[in-house]
């Protein structure tokens, strides 16, 4: 079972990686030009168009879309790191 996770979490990172890699990086750095007196040469807006996928006039599925990514990078992720696996019960002799 673990394997299959693992062979399902691999191609869902890998499809995943450049939207959520974009998402995130977009975010921060539209934060910073408009909370910090950073000046980065590019506008805050178009930051917030790439973040929200308006530019690719996607912005009614991209966040649906990065999230269902993530949620099932968590859940192959959590099922194959052990936490919720079946534990042997210790035969005590008393």
């Amino acid at each position: 079972m673990k394997k299959a996770f693992r062979k399902y979490h691999r191609i869902l990172a890998t499809i995943v990686f450049l939207p959520i890699t974009l998402t995130v990086l977009t975010g921060m750095a539209a934060t910073m030009g408009r909370e910090w007196p950073i000046s980065t040469g590019i506008s805050t807006r178009l930051l917030l168009k790439i973040h929200t996928g308006e530019i690719f006039n996607l912005q009614a599925i991209y966040p649906i879309l990065n999230g269902l990514g993530m949620l099932g990078l968590l859940v192959t992720g959590l099922s194959m790191s052990g936490l919720f696996g079946r534990r042997k019960q210790q035969n005590s002799k008393d």
